[in-house]
């Protein structure tokens, strides 16, 4: 796994999520016929909370973001703004993130973590391995025709990597 490290972002970090987002969720859009160069990066300038982001740097260089935002009317917080530059995936870089961010829930007594995931992203599979579930599950799952959505209860226990 390539050295990297997360560092609270800053208002000047937006262009840079934008661009990123647009270039890793594009194939995923165009599959869905959502892709919109424009709307794909507006939408992350409009939402962009700082306070509430990270910086993934590998090597001293921007390498992608991730967002976990408290909801208190929900009881929860949200994963959102999950990005790696697609060079760096499968590195194992996402997963020390996402284990490091669900450590620190698991240690402030988060009772819930949930996100929302593109329908058919390989993104997916890294959150069910963390033990995020499709919402609803059992009465055959929170989806719309973009997203899915899931959720992780807190267990009590550190986060473990995946076998």
């Amino acid at each position: 796994m390539a050295d990297w490290e997360i560092r609270p972002a800053s208002a000047a970090d937006v262009e840079a999520v934008a661009e990123l987002r647009a270039e890793v969720l594009r194939a995923d859009l165009e599959r869905l016929g959502r892709y919109d160069a424009r709307r794909v990066r507006q939408r992350l300038r409009d939402g962009f909370e700082p306070e509430c982001t990270w910086v993934i740097e590998v090597g001293g260089a921007f390498a992608g973001c991730v967002a976990l935002r408290p909801d208190a009317d929900a009881g929860c917080h949200w994963l959102e703004h999950f990005y790696l530059d697609a060079r760096l995936q499968g590195a194992g870089i996402g997963s020390g993130v996402l284990r490091e961010l669900l450590e620190r829930c698991e240690r402030d007594g988060v009772p819930v973590v949930r996100l929302n995931v593109l329908r058919g992203s390989p993104a997916r599979r890294l959150y069910e391995r963390y033990g995020f579930v499709v919402e609803g599950d059992e009465v055959g799952g929170a989806e719309d025709p973009v997203d899915v959505f899931m959720v992780r209860e807190a267990t009590g226990s550190p986060v473990r990597r995946p076998a």
